[in-house]
């Protein structure tokens, strides 16, 4: 082996040993039991499940994960069809209105969003979309809109223009031809756009803490917080909840992996 392939091998080896530390101490915390004082370094004298029942029960992870699906879900379902829908005119039609337009939704890219955090919430006590799912789903589509019409835009430029015509040739107006001519070959980038928006969405806390503050409306991560406070600290429970809400977005990156890196570097190229 070359000193050069040695040497990536080896940092390869380190950063893959960096991102698998922090979980191997989560499963180690949430196999042992409250009593067992042990470092957490090491691995657990007995293997105790209590902790996921414990953190299921005493967190109401139930209804947190209905929160999380349903919102998740709604919210990514909107954020493709609107920013499909709102990239394609973007990227076909170059005029300068058209341009200025994709200029004012990538400058969005650069605000952060908890600057506008005490005018948005005001504003959503006025429209009374505090603890509503609606309210939720409107300020992930908003946030996410920016990155997935850019990916978006990017990747239709890459798809032949002949494309369009031979579709107006046969007789499809502009909204039968995007959604069964192009639509269809945005498999790759809108599998791109579901697993980034949908980690962001499914982790959220910053806006689920704010938004949705009755018991009946948190979701996982606002659920897990609730286990730290000044008279608690069940690290157990927190890591054995935390093993079970990362199960459902790492099956979908696995199910989506394959159209994502190809999904990310087209979308990017062009746009």
């Amino acid at each position: 082996m070359k000193k050069s392939n040695k040497a990536a091998f080896l940092l390869s080896l380190a950063i893959a040993f960096i991102h698998i530390l922090p979980f191997y101490i989560l499963v180690t915390t949430a196999l042992k039991p409250m009593s067992d004082l042990s470092s957490k370094w090491l691995l657990p004298k007995t293997i105790d499940w209590s902790n996921f029942t414990d953190s299921w029960s005493g967190s109401n992870l139930g209804q947190a994960f209905f929160n999380n699906i349903f919102i998740t879900t709604v919210s990514l379902l909107l954020i493709v069809i609107v920013g499909a829908c709102a990239s394609y005119p973007l990227a076909r039609n170059q005029t300068k209105l058209n341009k200025a337009m994709y200029m004012l939704f990538i400058s969005a890219l650069i605000i952060p969003p908890l600057t506008i955090l005490v005018p948005l919430y005001k504003f959503f006590i006025d429209i009374q979309g505090m603890n509503t799912y609606w309210g939720i789903i409107l300020l992930h589509l908003t946030f996410n809109l920016p990155t997935t019409i850019f990916l978006y835009t990017g990747f239709i430029g890459t798809i032949p223009r002949e494309l369009d015509e031979a579709g107006m040739i046969d007789g499809l107006g502009r909204l039968r031809l995007f959604f069964q001519l192009i639509l269809p070959l945005l498999k790759p980038i809108t599998a791109t756009v579901i697993i980034l928006a949908g980690v962001g969405i499914w982790n959220d806390y910053r806006f689920s803490l704010f938004f949705l503050q009755k018991g009946e409306m948190r979701t996982v991560t606002v659920a897990l917080a609730t286990f730290f406070g000044p008279n608690t600290n069940n690290v157990g429970w927190v890591a054995a909840g935390s093993l079970i809400a990362a199960l459902p977005i790492s099956l979908l990156y696995l199910f989506l992996q394959r159209y994502f890196i190809t999904g990310l570097a087209s979308g990017a190229v062009k746009g």
